[in-house]
């Protein structure tokens, strides 16, 4: 290992990226990683998960300031608007968070090779003009916004914005167009709707949250309109024109038909991410991505180049925080001689709207694709927490199959569904059957009892439905 400057080097310091840089330096493998952007964190941290929830849960506050449950429980008040504190607060916790980054790179003995990482052969990069090798390099590159022909973003006049401008926008628009129903755009869009925006979510497809169980998505779309969101679903944008502060954009119905044209203050182009794998010079070492820009990886991460490996977003699977943090630390294990793992089975997904909306394992759809399933669901209106809370809205749904009765998914929607999810891939990581969890006593009166409740339901056995 002395031939090389580094037992590893990671390209990228997002979650996935710095957790394999601390978590092989911890293992005693001297560790370097590289990191263009002026902070660690990666998307993540600096324009994506982190201040997305520092702006949803402020919104949430005002809006539960102008009425509704807190005016239910006695509590009448009337709330201003102070955008600027409320964007300085997101900036503070992005700033804390990305410098415990840093404190853990130096704690461990990372070396932050402060640049963009280009590959000159595998064992070797190029990172602001100087040459460093590495026994292995891991590809932790992250993802970047897709684009959509026709629309034109830019950020700087905020008019047609990606999620990293519509985190920024200094005031909040009249009307804002969201093209695309997945998570980020339901995210964003909640935000500036809770905070006074006429929102409108275009989606290609006939129905939001793709991917995700079809009664969540049914019932997710149901609360969203009653809060005020409007849907064109089957829709397609197939371009937009900008005059001055304004945008139109012109649709048509995604199966053919008469085009149409609508206006708005600000368009957020929300239609999924792309690995960022541009710019790293993989033609260099003939390492080549599949037909969706991903690097396909063994079992151990290592890609079809000896001496390359590549986690999170630039591989196939969900391109999701915690599991490229997961991939994070088994990649750093696997170097190691140890054995790292992770189950892409049981990765738990979460939408953080109000209510949030979480699942892990398969949908029914893709459970029943498999063999005979049960199911059942359990209302959150009939939780008397959620009830107490003035949070009647959605269920917890199980599905087990249904010959060994072992939980094959869980699905949420719950003020608390983030939280909640836990206990469900907890359980599935053991192989719980419906019946471990209806028979596990849960505390009362707590959400998660619903859970209990709809794992009842499952054996037949429901209380208080």
């Amino acid at each position: 290992m002395s031939d090389y400057d580094y037992d590893v080097l990671i390209i990228g310091a997002g979650p996935g990226g710095y957790v394999a840089a601390i978590r092989a330096a911890q293992l005693g493998l001297k560790t370097a990683c590289a990191e263009g952007r002026e902070t660690l964190g990666g998307t993540c941290l600096n324009v994506g998960c982190i201040p997305s929830k520092a702006m949803l849960h402020a919104s949430e506050y005002f809006e539960a300031a102008k009425g509704g449950a807190m005016a239910e429980m006695g509590i009448e008040v009337t709330p201003k608007l102070n955008l600027g504190q409320m964007h300085k607060q997101r900036i503070d916790a992005v700033g804390g968070l990305t410098k415990g980054v840093e404190f853990l790179f130096k704690k461990n003995k990372v070396d932050w090779l402060k640049g963009y990482a280009t590959f000159k052969d595998a064992h070797s990069v190029e990172v602001n003009g100087e040459t460093k090798t590495a026994k292995t390099v891991v590809i932790a590159t992250g993802s970047s916004v897709t684009p959509l022909p026709g629309v034109e973003v830019d950020n700087a006049k905020g008019v047609v914005v990606d999620s990293t401008g519509a985190l920024e926008l200094p005031a909040v628009p009249k009307k804002m167009v969201v093209i695309g129903g997945g998570v980020i755009g339901l995210e964003l869009g909640s935000v500036w709707r809770r905070l006074g925006a006429e929102v409108t979510v275009v989606e290609f497809l006939d129905q939001i949250l793709p991917g995700m169980d079809a009664d969540v998505r049914k019932e997710a779309q149901k609360i969203f309109k009653k809060q005020g969101i409007e849907f064109k679903l089957g829709t397609k944008v197939t371009g937009c024109t900008v005059k001055g502060k304004k945008a139109t954009l012109t649709l048509e119905p995604a199966a053919g038909g008469d085009a149409e044209t609508l206006e708005a203050d600000c368009v957020l182009v929300s239609i999924g991410r792309k690995p960022n794998t541009d710019g790293l010079g993989l033609d260099k070492i003939g390492l080549e991505t599949n037909k969706r820009g991903q690097i396909e990886v063994d079992g151990e991460f290592r890609t079809a180049v000896d001496g390359v490996r590549a986690i999170g977003d630039v591989i196939p699977g969900p391109m999701l925080a915690h599991k490229a943090e997961d991939e994070g630390i088994a990649v750093a294990e696997w170097i190691a001689g140890q054995t790292g793992i992770v189950n892409h089975d049981v990765i738990p997904s979460v939408v953080y709207t109000w209510p949030e909306i979480a699942g892990v394992g398969l949908t029914e759809e893709a459970a029943k694709e498999r063999g005979a399933v049960k199911t059942s669901k359990f209302p959150m209106l009939a939780n008397s927490r959620a009830k107490t809370n003035h949070e009647p809205d959605g269920f917890v749904k199980v599905i087990a199959d249904a010959e060994t009765d072992r939980v094959l998914g869980v699905w949420i929607i719950a003020s608390v569904a983030g939280t909640m999810i836990a206990e469900a891939a907890l359980g599935m990581e053991f192989g719980a059957t419906s019946e471990d969890i209806a028979y596990t006593c849960h505390a009362h009166p707590t959400h998660s009892e619903a859970i209990k409740e709809a794992a009842m339901g499952v054996m037949g056995k429901p209380i208080h439905t």
